[in-house]
């Protein structure tokens, strides 16, 4: 069981919780401010989904990177996954991606259920629709012929969909409408996660060049991948100072709403300590950092809207 625990990699949860926070509590303020109710069960639902699509994408990506011998030619020790070690078969493995698909397709169809079922016809089926791409996501990252992490598009696709499709996707299960103003916290989540990614590719970046797996870092070197991981460390609260700005907050001077600011000066000594880094395997630490970040960003937001407004 410890070896399954490990492979889940519990430390990925809190990034893709991030989303689901963000989202949920931004519509539980404005359902608030407009009179209407904000239901706990999706909620909790959509936390249950999006865990299920995270260990879905872990165990799929310990799938597709031990069968392609990836993992095989990992230089950090830290991050040797079950397949490659011997802990658990690629058969094993390869029948837990089904579960997870199974169950998160199961949990998702409970989700839209509570959440459209039966005003909201077209946009049930529409997010079934969204919540396959989801599972086929989370799978196709290393799994296939042609993964799209081994063609430099992982960044692009965990802004899109730990991103805009989390936090404004959770936002619509409340509401049932899209606001324009929340492709700014998406943003700001999307860019937090890809940040993550990219200090993992960074870290991972002499393996992949050995086994052909074209990463985002890879493609642009080290040097032009620290920069980028600057720029994806410094816009997200620049992106949610802006989000409450348009809201009416400056105008209202209710500035205990900002009390997501305070995470500026941890951020700037994250980014202070991650650009001095020389050798590619110190990344590992930060990983868990800046995942951290990213869930309190989405939770000081969703508390500030929500206790001081």
């Amino acid at each position: 069981m410890s070896d399954w625990i490990k492979a889940a990699r519990l430390r990925t949860l809190p990034l893709s919780l991030s989303g689901i926070i963000m989202g949920a509590f931004i519509a539980k303020w404005r359902l608030y401010r407009e009179g209407g109710t904000w239901d706990w069960r999706i909620f909790a639902l959509a936390l249950l989904v999006t865990l299920l699509y995270q260990v879905l994408s872990n165990y799929a990506n310990d799938y597709g990177d031990g069968v392609k011998g990836t993992d095989a030619k990992r230089i950090n020790e830290a991050e040797s996954r079950a397949v490659a070690s011997g802990k658990i078969t690629a058969q094993q493995m390869k029948n837990a991606v089904i579960l997870f698909s199974v169950l998160s397709f199961v949990a998702t169809i409970a989700l839209l259920y509570i959440a459209f079922f039966p005003d909201f016809m077209k946009e049930f089926y529409t997010f079934i629709g969204l919540g396959i791409a989801c599972i086929l996501a989370a799978i196709g990252y290393t799994v296939g012929k042609k993964p799209y992490g081994y063609m430099g598009l992982g960044d692009l696709f965990v802004f899109v969909f730990f991103g805009l499709v989390s936090v404004c996707g959770s936002y619509f299960l409340f509401t049932k409408t899209f606001s324009w103003d929340m492709l700014l916290p998406g943003t700001a989540i999307g860019m937090m996660s890809m940040a993550v990614l990219n200090l993992n590719n960074m870290r991972d970046i002499e393996s992949d060049r050995l086994s052909g797996k074209k990463s985002l870092a890879l493609r642009i070197g080290f040097k032009n991948a620290m920069i980028y991981e600057m720029v994806l460390l410094q816009l997200p609260l620049i992106l949610i100072l802006v989000f409450l700005g348009v809201n009416g907050f400056i105008q209202t001077q209710n500035y205990y709403v900002f009390i997501v600011m305070i995470l500026l000066l941890p951020l700037m000594k994250l980014r202070r300590n991650i650009m001095v880094v020389k050798e590619p395997k110190e990344l590992d630490q930060y990983l868990k950092q800046v995942g951290i970040m990213t869930f309190m960003m989405a939770v000081l937001t969703a508390f500030g809207l929500n206790f001081f407004n």
